[in-house]
């Protein structure tokens, strides 16, 4: 998130930089002005002690003269080329509007964007469909592993209750189950829908490497993010070192994708399992069930 900022800056300092540079192009005068100053400074620096104090003085008295005509010449240069000197605006302004047009993509790995999620009529047809059912609960013992243990912390106490999520996420995320299975093979396991906020913030609290989000950062306190994985004889296969697995999360994203969902598998600190549903003016805000849900999915 901070990131874009920085770009900004930098994209921002560089402009001033090649502005002031095209001023001096510009005008002659202060082009020779700036040049004979530096020539004065450089000069002053190398005679040291006094000498240098007292060429700054000369500096200073060079630069100075003219005093208002100094200005007007810069005025009139400017007149006279301010075609050349709009262009020159408009090319170095370029940069910097496409910074702005791909925040976005800019910031994928964070996963903070507040971006509508993308249609079309594929995804319309589908959703206008067969709306499906959330399949049976998954014992306990499904995700009793060391592995789950060692790569998803707190998963016992995470929330699978699909009625928790959004109804039109619920939709997407059932699609992307039943195509998974039906076409790759892959049978999917909910691992986490919603997440309350003070369980997001006791994970953040954990490391970066749990989540990098705080309450209300994250599409999971909205019922718009899931974390998913895999079945495989009766237990819930995560790790990417798995060839098996590792091939599932490609395909998921490529479903989910079509779906219209977000995959975490393309952000730079990258999340497989994770998909969700963007839409406008969500982060940031807090539900009215808020409260209430983070009571009872602790």
């Amino acid at each position: 998130m901070y990131e874009n900022y920085l770009i900004i800056c930098l994209v921002i300092l560089i402009l001033l930089s090649v502005l002031a540079a095209g001023l001096l192009v510009l005008s002659p005068e202060l082009r020779g002005r700036f040049g004979a100053g530096v020539q004065q400074l450089l000069r002053g620096m190398q005679q040291g002690g006094a000498g240098f104090l007292r060429r700054i003085g000369l500096l200073q008295t060079a630069v100075g003269q003219g005093g208002r005509g100094w200005w007007a010449m810069q005025r009139e240069a400017m007149v006279r080329n301010r075609w050349l000197l709009l262009a020159t605006l408009c090319v170095l302004m370029t940069p910097l509007l496409l910074v702005f047009a791909l925040r976005g993509e800019i910031d994928a790995g964070g996963g903070f964007d507040d971006l509508p999620a993308e249609q079309n009529a594929v995804i319309a047809q589908l959703l206008q469909g067969e709306q499906l059912v959330p399949p049976p609960p998954l014992p306990p013992e499904a995700f009793l592993t060391q592995e789950v243990e060692l790569i998803r912390p707190m998963l016992m106490s995470a929330s699978r209750d699909w009625m928790q999520l959004d109804e039109d996420f619920r939709q997407r995320l059932l699609i992307v189950f039943r195509l998974m299975e039906e076409r790759h093979g892959y049978k999917m396991a909910l691992l986490e829908g919603y997440r309350s906020p003070s369980r997001q913030n006791t994970l953040a609290g954990m490391g970066s490497h749990v989540s990098n989000a705080r309450a209300f950062q994250s599409y999971h306190q909205y019922g718009l993010a899931a974390d998913c994985a895999f079945l495989r004889n009766g237990k819930v296969v995560i790790s990417e070192r798995d060839p098996w697995a590792m091939r599932g999360y490609q395909l998921y994203g490529e479903v989910a994708e079509s779906m219209g969902l977000v995959w975490g598998g393309r952000w730079k600190m990258m999340d497989f399992g994770h998909i969700e549903l963007r839409r406008r003016g969500v982060l940031g805000s807090q539900p009215p069930s808020a409260t209430a849900a983070g009571t009872s999915s602790e």
